[in-house]
């Protein structure tokens, strides 16, 4: 290798993976995070500690995260000798995130939590996902099984188990999925049978649990979906029980095996270095769980986990395609090939080449990436916000920030993922050969972004959830919720000579997006309920381009308040960049909704089958 490109590798491993001042811009200026320190929740912190913790989590990122992401990936979990082989570096992870009480950060301090807002701590774990995704999943799930005790559970039940998950001693997972049911949880055969003791006798096996073993926690409590002996049949009699790997003794220390089995680690595309496990409960004798929360309401209370996990993974999304844009972005501004084209039309053979991020090609392709990796951080910002909001907000504001968190989250969850992929897609490109390189962190990105979008339920059930139970939950409340925001944004972009044109363009397409749903809810009143959601995830897509395009609005509003406001040069010229990205965005991406509504409104069933016709695939 030329001494060049040895300098040129080298500068790529050492550019950054996360922009600090966009992620403090978006939560200082766009979103305001001061204004929840003014509720008695939030009252013990300010803006000043908000930093504090972001830039202590960076700080630790870049010494026990990104050092370690390519190493965790060329050396993956795997089974041995029964046990589950993970990366050492998992054990410093966790012992972390239990010592600066991340994994709590958002339980109140009755519960031994930081009572951090949402969007703090999903701020900070952008930071540690762009670092490293694969092993901030570890005290990840651990923080949300906790958290599914602490709100179902009884006393009992957190005295027993949460205070060692969250000082990061113990693990925590959530098992769902079996063999033979897949993602139709109403198939589950996991069986319960109550015992004298008040606890049950757990059988049965679960598939692709994350984070589900490893020798860096001295026991992992399961939160298991199972069906108690009697219970009526689907999704109705499906409870949560919470299923230590090991047996616990009055004083709350590991004892003997609780017979919970890891059979096998699953090998995977990407995220290698995330432990994805196959468990077998009381295959070798009785295996105890106890009841979270009432017989039969395990599903429910598993969403709740389910939706938080949801935002978690389209951060990770967004964090992944964050780091793969600044490495694209680094590579382009220091790689030399080809001549401009001059006003002639020809090239200069005699001049020097220029670096690539000259040729329009490539900059498309960059904007293209800053523009999905932005929007889909700016999106789970606003989920979070939503979400804080609705914890101390009066009673019917609190109703309004539910439904708007509960109306976006497919879509904050789908959008960066399979956007995210796209976009590194294009850093591959950008990077050419070399993209397709282990040299560089580009496809290890593209690897491990791509199970973003079947995590926690594919696009596909997202997308139903979306069209099928979202859009008309309430009838059609929750959506009016989101149209009025869009309205507001509308309203504040509008007094800005600049912005008018695209304000009134975002209008134009929103009221598309309203004028498309009562259409296709026509379909549905008329009875024909499987072509209503027929083409579902193509509606996500047609939903989440509005969605996105009035995030852009709303930075760029910001934007441009704070250049009027007298910014200096250099803060001048980084508002000025968003601004451009949004211009960008509303003609590259969302003048594809176009199309996309033509397809949604077309009168040919063509994927449903037609048995009549016999035509099949």
């Amino acid at each position: 290798m030329s001494f060049f490109f040895l300098n040129l590798v080298k500068n790529i491993v050492m550019a950054d993976y996360v922009d600090m001042k966009t992620l403090k811009f978006l939560l200082k200026e766009v979103y305001d995070a001061n204004k929840l320190t003014k509720y008695d929740k939030f009252k013990e912190y300010d803006v000043e500690s908000f930093e504090m913790l972001l830039d202590s989590t960076k700080s630790f990122s870049d010494k026990f995260l990104k050092p370690f992401y390519k190493e965790m990936d060329t050396n993956p979990a795997h089974y041995k000798n029964g046990k589950i082989i993970v990366h050492p570096s998992v054990e410093k992870v966790m012992r972390n995130a239990g010592e600066n009480g991340s994994i709590g950060s958002i339980f109140s301090y009755d519960d031994g939590g930081m009572q951090l807002p949402l969007l703090i701590h999903q701020a900070n774990g952008f930071i540690a996902g762009a670092a490293n995704n694969g092993a901030i999943g570890y005290p990840g799930l651990t923080s949300g099984a906790a958290h599914l005790i602490v709100t179902f559970g009884n006393d009992e039940l957190k005295k027993r188990f949460t205070p060692k998950m969250i000082s990061g001693d113990w693990g925590g997972t959530m098992c769902l999925t079996e063999p033979q049911a897949g993602s139709s949880l109403s198939d589950i055969i996991t069986s319960a049978k109550k015992l004298s003791d008040g606890s049950y006798s757990i059988k049965g096996d679960k598939i692709f649990i994350s984070g589900g073993d490893h020798d860096y926690c001295d026991n992992f409590v399961h939160l298991v979906l199972a069906r108690i002996d009697g219970a009526p049949k689907g999704t109705k009699g499906i409870s949560l029980f919470a299923v230590p790997k090991n047996n616990i003794d009055e004083n709350h220390n590991v004892t003997d095996s609780n017979n919970v089995t890891t059979i096998g680690d699953f090998q995977k595309l990407g995220e290698k270095g995330f432990c994805t496990t196959h468990l077998a409960f009381g295959e070798k004798g009785v295996c105890k769980g106890w009841l979270v929360g009432t017989e039969n309401k395990g599903l429910s209370h598993m969403f709740q986990m389910m939706n938080s996990a949801r935002i978690d993974v389209g951060m990770k999304g967004a964090s992944l395609s964050t780091a793969a844009y600044l490495s694209s972005l680094e590579y382009a501004k220091e790689r030399p090939q080809g001549r401009r084209i001059s006003s002639s039309g020809n090239k200069n053979i005699e001049s020097d080449q220029v670096n690539i991020i000259e040729h329009p090609d490539v900059r498309r392709m960059l904007l293209f990436q800053e523009c999905i990796s932005q929007g889909s951080l700016a999106l789970l910002l606003q989920c979070s916000l939503y979400y804080d909001l609705s914890k101390v907000e009066s009673d019917e504001k609190k109703e309004k920030y539910h439904d708007l968190l509960e109306i976006l989250t497919p879509i904050a969850k789908t959008y960066p993922a399979e956007k995210g992929l796209e976009s590194i897609s294009n850093g591959l490109q950008v990077l050419g050969g070399y993209g397709f390189c282990t040299d560089y962190d580009l496809e290890q990105y593209y690897r491990d972004i791509r199970i973003m979008s079947i995590y926690e339920g594919t696009t596909g059930i997202q997308s139903l959830d979306l069209m099928g139970r979202k859009i008309i939950m309430k009838n059609g409340e929750s959506f009016k919720f989101l149209i009025n925001e869009f309205k507001e944004t509308i309203e504040k972009a509008s007094t800005y000579e600049e912005l008018k044109p695209y304000a009134n363009t975002f209008k134009n397409y929103s009221k598309d997006l309203s004028d498309t749903i009562m259409e296709l809810i026509q379909i549905a009143i008329k009875g024909d309920h499987e072509r209503y959601i027929s083409d579902a995830t193509i509606f996500m897509e047609y939903m989440s381009n509005v969605v996105i395009a009035w995030q852009w609005l709303k930075i760029s509003a910001c934007a441009k308040e704070k250049i009027i406001n007298g910014a200096d040069d250099h803060l001048t010229s980084f508002y000025e960049k968003k601004i451009h990205a949004m211009k960008f965005y509303f003609k590259y991406e969302l003048t594809r909704n176009k199309g996309i509504k033509e397809i949604l409104l077309h009168p040919d069933s063509l994927t449903i089958p037609n048995k009549e016709k016999k035509i099949f695939i």
